[in-house]
């Protein structure tokens, strides 16, 4: 009997990208390592329930939702989150961080000091650097006055992340100047709590984490999964939730980003050594000007 997987999502451990299955399991993923799954055509992709339980409903969802879930589940997942706002009296400090995701796109947050740099691997944060650190509340107020005073945002699409990342600077100090400069201006600014420590610029590069210093540019990312469709194809790079995979479709070749919030929900088995990418795909934004491989 063939053996079917599903889907918990993508988790970045010790410094590397790991695929976690239902039941425990894993799959640490190196570059190099074959990503191939077909999804199963018999069923639909169910909703992932909310905080460990199951969806009281198993309600069917899109194939292009990337949360995974129902409405409903969403909303209950979300609940008593620090994102939602709803944990003023989480007792853990919290470190307050600068994410530089390419020329123009830097994010001001805050995640729980014990996470260490987690949080910035899971957004796919090329370059960061630590603010501050102290309680909830004060970082979270830290966040909300380098928000408006420096014009940043505090959550910035994937899309708009995977469109840089063909172009970013060749050198670790060209991708620190952004987050240096803005970094000068914050812990210059006036009306930071006093309970959150400043910390000096000390930027952290992931792009040999995330395999991008070596891996070719990808030119085309996966909308969606659909029954019957497959993933093929040698792994050469990762960020954030983003497995950079080069595949072939048609007879031709290219690396295509398949973010793997699209696999929850759905029941997946093994693909064959001959198996091609057979799951819709689009041109990468921002793509268009550069030479491609062929695969459109």
């Amino acid at each position: 009997m063939t053996q079917m997987w599903k889907c918990g999502g993508l988790r970045w451990v010790d410094g590397g990208p790991v695929l976690r299955w239902d039941g425990g399991r894993s799959s640490a993923l190196t570059w190099g390592k074959r990503v191939a799954f077909r999804v199963v055509d018999r069923v639909g992709r169910g909703c992932v329930g909310a905080r460990g339980h199951a969806c009281p409903v198993r309600a069917v969802i899109a194939g292009r939702s990337l949360g995974g879930r129902c409405e409903e589940c969403a909303r209950l997942d979300r609940a008593h989150s620090v994102a939602a706002d709803t944990l003023a009296d989480d007792p853990r400090p919290y470190h307050v961080y600068l994410a530089w995701f390419g020329p123009g796109l830097t994010k001001v947050g805050i995640t729980a000091v014990e996470r260490g740099s987690a949080r910035l691997l899971e957004q796919g944060a090329v370059c960061f650097s630590w603010l501050g650190a102290g309680p909830l509340m004060a970082a979270r107020r830290t966040e909300e006055l380098l928000r408006a005073a420096l014009g940043v945002p505090d959550r910035i699409p994937y899309a708009e992340k995977r469109a840089v990342r063909a172009a970013l600077p060749p050198t670790a100090a060209e991708r620190a100047a952004e987050p240096a400069e803005l970094h000068a201006r914050a812990v210059g600014l006036d009306g930071w709590p006093e309970s959150l420590v400043r910390r000096p610029f000390r930027p952290v590069d992931h792009m040999d984490a995330f395999g991008l210093a070596t891996a070719p540019s990808a030119v085309a990312e996966v909308t969606e999964l659909v029954p019957g469709g497959a993933v093929s194809g040698e792994l050469v790079a990762a960020a954030g939730p983003d497995l950079h995979v080069s595949a072939v479709t048609g007879g031709n070749g290219g690396v295509v980003v398949l973010d793997t919030r699209l696999m929850t929900g759905w029941e997946l088995v093994s693909a064959g050594d001959g198996d091609e990418l057979s799951v819709p795909v689009r041109e990468l934004r921002g793509t268009a000007s550069h030479e491609q491989d062929g695969l459109f």
